[in-house]
């Protein structure tokens, strides 16, 4: 399978050989009339026209640009003796041009029995000469060479590509699987183990543990929504608010952002709210959620008797996976600041 820089490489050997062949024929044809004898001039430049129509056609199709490239190099070469002068060094740069390009242009098939023809023309009419003969084969043998070095590097270019690409989606869906763990254990920290947190410190009956084992697995199996969708985070705080059985204090403005980032911000407030009560040894918690700058910014505070984030053990996911990484994976931040006399969770995003 042919690879995007190979195929634009044989494209472009293709569109340019033909034409620099043409143009590099009739420069060097120009300079060989000059060095033809006086009595050779007027069948020089006939030659010359001949040459110029040739360079025309190596302009379009190949199949004619190779009918043109060896009539003008027999031409040349039949007429040498007629033209007298340098005129054998005209045919002999006419010939060694045309091999060296019909080995870019044309698989051997077609260029080996065509150049063979070509210099047996030229010692046909000029007679045996080994330099000739030597010049012609080498330079025709090393042109095709030549082409497939550079080939070849064309592919290598493809192949590295497409290992790069695939290295980069690899690595992509291995940031994605990561993510998805990282949520689902926060997930799992926010309902199934505080379910278990409940249980073994609260009495509580079977019927509030299987409704509590209901709405986790609801939550825990549920959809994502779309990312396209918008979701108002402020009206979605509000009622995370209402529900706590904090007393919680919410001052909340309209906040469109999309829908993983407010099912974040829920769950992180939710984390955080549900650490008030726990932890705080208080049952009041102030809420608010504030726009500005194309930013959204959420606080959850409570005067409780507040901790040290540092000793936090790493164990622990409340902090690090409900809130921190959760806001991260959103693409926002987290800080949690806290001492005798309560503490503050800031969350933001930015669009």
């Amino acid at each position: 399978m042919v690879g995007q820089v190979e195929a634009e490489f044989l494209a472009a050997v293709g569109r340019l050989v033909g034409p620099v062949r043409g143009v590099g024929v009739l420069l060097l044809s120009a300079f060989g009339v000059c060095s033809v004898s006086d009595e050779g001039l007027p069948l020089g430049f006939a030659l010359l026209a001949l040459v110029a129509v040739g360079a025309v056609a190596d302009f379009g199709d190949r199949r004619v640009s190779l009918v043109f490239a060896v009539a003008r190099v027999v031409a040349v070469c039949v007429a040498q003796d007629a033209l007298g002068g340098h005129a054998e060094l005209w045919a002999l740069n006419v010939l060694t041009t045309t091999a060296i390009t019909l080995q870019w242009e044309w698989g051997p098939a077609v260029a080996v029995p065509v150049t063979a023809v070509l210099l047996g023309v030229q010692v046909g009419v000029a007679g045996f000469d080994a330099g000739v003969v030597v010049r012609t084969a080498l330079e025709s043998a090393l042109a095709r060479p030549a082409f497939l070095v550079v080939r070849r590097s064309a592919r290598r270019v493809d192949v590295s590509r497409v290992r790069r690409a695939e290295a980069e989606r690899a690595e992509a869906l291995a940031a994605e699987r990561r993510a998805r763990e990282r949520e689902y254990m926060a997930l799992l920290h926010d309902t199934a183990s505080a379910t278990f947190l409940v249980v073994a410190t609260q009495d509580v009956d079977a019927a509030a543990v299987a409704g509590y084992a209901r709405r986790d697995l609801d939550l825990l199996t549920r959809t994502p929504e779309s990312r396209d969708s918008l979701v108002d985070v402020g009206a979605s705080l509000r009622a995370v608010a209402d529900g706590s059985p904090l007393d919680v204090r919410a001052s909340t403005v309209p906040a469109s952002v999309p829908a993983p980032v407010a099912l974040a911000l829920v769950r992180a407030v939710r984390e955080a709210l549900r650490n008030v009560e726990r932890h705080a040894g208080e049952d009041r918690a102030e809420l608010a959620v504030t726009t500005g700058q194309g930013r959204v910014t959420v606080t959850v505070t409570d005067h409780g008797c507040g901790f040290d984030p540092a000793e936090v053990s790493g164990h622990r996911r409340g902090i690090s996976g409900s809130i921190v990484a959760r806001m991260a994976a959103v693409g926002g931040d987290a800080e949690v600041t806290s001492a005798p006399g309560g503490t503050t969770v800031r969350l933001t995003w930015s669009a």
